[in-house]
């Protein structure tokens, strides 16, 4: 479906028929767009299967069938409402823009349809533009030039047309972290704290609906103040949403053009910027305004305008325009099909300019020059399969109202006017001729109802011709009273086996010839003459390739095919000598080179047996020259050897040496006297510690308990009544003298 599409012509050479599983006519419509089919009675040959009835026109002729027989619904074309276009605009009711305004299409799947659109654009035509305008800070120099655009703006829309309204809305960003400052105080003022004349942050407003009055939208311009937030994108989506649906509050007229004019010099939010500030409800296109103020900025979250019927002009900075003019325009028309995004100057004075060069080139996708003048497209339109019912779609010029309404179904039925007649003598008494077919009574099968199948079940009889459950005789052949007839192949040979597995013409080909002509092809295999072989018989017999210098075929580990070796899992053509991915004989071979060379070891009590795929070994005095194989034995000494496979999977001969390589045995005594000295200094260090710590102990108490017995103080104090004791002393001999 597209417009200005060329009608594409086919010959009768590149017009094809692929079919699938052809079981009626139906069917064999649906398979294809060239299929046709051949309703004439006795057309298909025996074990000719009824798809042979669907093919192209010219095969179906080419094999017998006649013309009226053949049935191939043909694309049904039909104008349900044309009236003529409009030259200029009405005073009273629509003009006409666009013609035919409803069509009716019956399709055959993957046939396509071309037919004529007109346009012609009237004269006049009413246009509502509302310019919403970013009034975050990075917009103050803007704004100060939009309030002395007016009269410009004005005759620019006089310009485009006589009819014209303009509006007015604002927008900065949610009101909500990160996106802008949640302090009551910053709210109030998000702007820098030199700036005097700040609103308070806002999602959207709505400011002017449409007028026609020059002096109010600049009155209601001038009347506009700067605002802030936190990061660099915008709620722009959301403030377009709101415009575009809120059409009472905005004063979209009916039959207009709309036109958004969006100023701005930043990024956009996406849908996914919601989850930052926990918002993810997603937008439901609908009208949330609030004395003007859009009431659930910080509750949804908008990324698709896809929907919306109006085209959006969408000016950027010049300062941004290599972050944002191709970006943010692939973005922005990637979300609003309708838009078209220019770069301003660093004080928006050419907005009137992009405004009219976006009107002409995005809205109005004719040469200016031709505005007036009827033009005409071709619409090609194919239905891919085919539909359960009727559908509709509208095919329109962006940004306008005039839509064409197709209402397509399709074609994928036979209307084969077949006689009625119940018991046919074409299906033997048994049924009634569809298309050419027999539609057979219950109890009877077959292609002509000639299988009656009694008291049996059908589906079991059925079941008879399937092969592990699959397509009923492999789909070569026709299910008969529970027996496959196959079917005959074009090269005149027929397909056979139980059911109808088996044919004889597609063996592999070698040199462009069945079995390479060296052999017989059988049920799709080669059954190859004396002296060839391969899966082509491709091949003579030798193995002159695949002989080793020994004289060994594939070194007895793989098998000669084509005169090349085919090797086990893992060894390496030509001659299957190396195996890269096998593990290494010298970790799997060393439990039998200590069990064989010194008797000892896991193996030791059944070598001879355990060992066999050792077939040769010698104890010698020195190894070959390369690095040996070692493995330890149970007295943990090192085993040197070397080994070599012979011819076969498990066939080796080994080269040991008579000197193992054992480590030193340690001094038994030397050992057990450093052991007691080593116990012996340990409990003395033991115990020379503990005593240091219990004189350090006593230390300290006899240091505490001296302190504490200088501190000590008696009382001076005397009892007055308290009298010492006098001592006299007298010697009874004592005379005086």
């Amino acid at each position: 479906m597209g417009r200005g599409a060329i009608p594409l012509v086919l010959s009768e050479e590149v017009k094809l028929c692929s079919k699938t599983v052809i079981n009626s006519c139906s069917d064999c419509i649906k398979s294809g767009a060239y299929c046709t089919w051949c309703k004439q009675l006795n057309f298909i040959k025996p074990g000719e299967q009824e798809a042979a009835r669907c093919d192209t026109w010219a095969q179906l002729i080419e094999r017998g069938c006649m013309e009226e027989d053949i049935t191939s619904p043909k694309n049904d074309f039909s104008s349900s409402k044309n009236i003529s276009l409009s030259n200029t605009a009405l005073d009273k009711g629509e003009p006409i823009q666009l013609r035919p305004q409803e069509v009716n299409l019956k399709l055959r799947p993957g046939l396509p349809h071309t037919f004529t659109l007109d346009f012609q654009r009237v004269e006049g035509y009413p246009v509502d533009l509302y310019y919403l305008m970013d009034l975050s800070y990075s917009m103050e120099d803007d704004l100060r030039s939009i309030k002395t655009l007016g009269n410009e703006l004005f005759n620019a829309l006089q310009g485009i047309t006589k009819k014209g309204q303009i509006g007015f809305g604002s927008f900065v960003d949610k009101t909500v972290l990160p996106f802008t400052n949640t302090n009551p105080e910053k709210l109030n003022k998000p702007c820098a704290e030199t700036e005097m004349y700040c609103q308070p942050a806002f999602g959207y407003r709505h400011v002017l609906s449409m007028t026609e009055n020059k002096a109010e939208f600049e009155r209601e311009v001038n009347k506009q103040r700067i605002s802030g937030n936190l990061d660099s994108p915008e709620g722009t989506l959301d403030a377009i949403m709101q415009a575009a649906v809120c059409g009472e509050r905005i004063g979209w007229r009916n039959s207009s053009t709309r036109l958004i004019v969006l100023t701005t010099d930043d990024g956009f939010h996406m849908a996914g910027d919601g989850k930052l500030a926990g918002i993810l409800e997603p937008n439901d296109e609908r009208c949330y305004m609030d004395n003007n103020l859009y009431s659930k900025s910080n509750e949804m979250v908008c990324d698709d305008m896809r929907r919306t019927q109006i085209s959006i002009i969408g000016p950027q900075q010049n300062y941004m325009k290599h972050t944002l003019r191709d970006y943010e325009k692939y973005e922005l028309s990637k979300r609003i099909p309708k838009s078209e995004v220019g770069v301003l100057s660093a004080d928006s004075h050419n907005v009137v300019e992009l405004i009219k060069n976006a009107y002409n080139t995005k809205i109005y996708f004719l040469n200016p020059l031709l505005n007036s003048s009827q033009v005409s497209f071709n619409v090609t339109v194919t239905a891919d399969e085919c539909m359960q019912s009727e559908i509709s779609f509208l095919i329109g010029p962006l940004g306008m109202k005039d839509k064409l309404k197709v209402s397509l179904s399709t074609l994928c039925k036979c209307e084969c006017d077949d006689p009625v007649t119940v018991d046919s003598p074409y299906c033997n008494g048994k049924g009634q001729v569809n298309c050419g077919m027999c539609s057979c009574k219950a109890g009877f099968v077959g292609q002509k109802c000639e299988c009656s199948i009694g008291e049996k079940d059908e589906s079991s009889l059925r079941a008879a011709c399937r092969k592990d459950n699959g397509t009923e005789c492999e789909g070569r052949g026709d299910c008969v009273c529970g027996i496959c007839q196959c079917y005959t192949l074009p090269g005149g040979s027929t397909y056979y086996g139980t059911n109808c597995e088996c044919e004889n013409e597609s063996c592999e080909k070698f040199q462009n010839k069945l079995c390479g002509g060296n052999g017989k092809c059988r049920c799709k295999n080669c059954e190859c003459k004396p002296g060839y072989e391969g899966t082509a018989c491709q091949c003579k017999k030798s193995d002159e390739q695949c002989r080793t210098p020994s004289g060994s075929v594939c070194s007895g580990r793989g098998t000669c095919k084509c005169n090349q070796c085919k090797c086990m899992e893992g060894y390496q053509r030509p001659y299957c000598l190396t195996c890269p991915a096998c593990q290494t004989t010298c970790i799997t071979k060393g439990k039998c080179i200590e069990c064989l060379g010194f008797q000892t070891g896991p193996f030791s009590k059944n070598c001879s047996q355990a060992c066999t795929s050792i077939s040769e070994f010698k104890m010698v005095e020195t190894l070959p020259p390369g690095k040996p194989c070692d493995v330890r034995d149970v007295e943990s000494c090192r085993v040197f050897f070397a080994i070599k496979q012979l011819d076969g999977e498990d066939n080796y001969t080994a080269q040991i040496l008579k000197t193992r390589e054992c480590p030193k045995l340690p001094n038994i005594y030397a050992i057990i006297g450093g052991s007691i000295v080593g116990v012996t200094v340990i409990g003395i260090l033991i115990l020379l510690f503990i005593k240091v710590l219990f004189t350090l102990q006593d230390l300290k108490e006899y240091r505490k308990f001296m302190n504490e017995a200088q501190k000590t103080r008696w009382s001076e104090n005397k009892n007055p009544i308290f009298q010492e004791a006098t001592t006299t002393v007298a010697n009874p001999t004592f005379s005086g003298e």
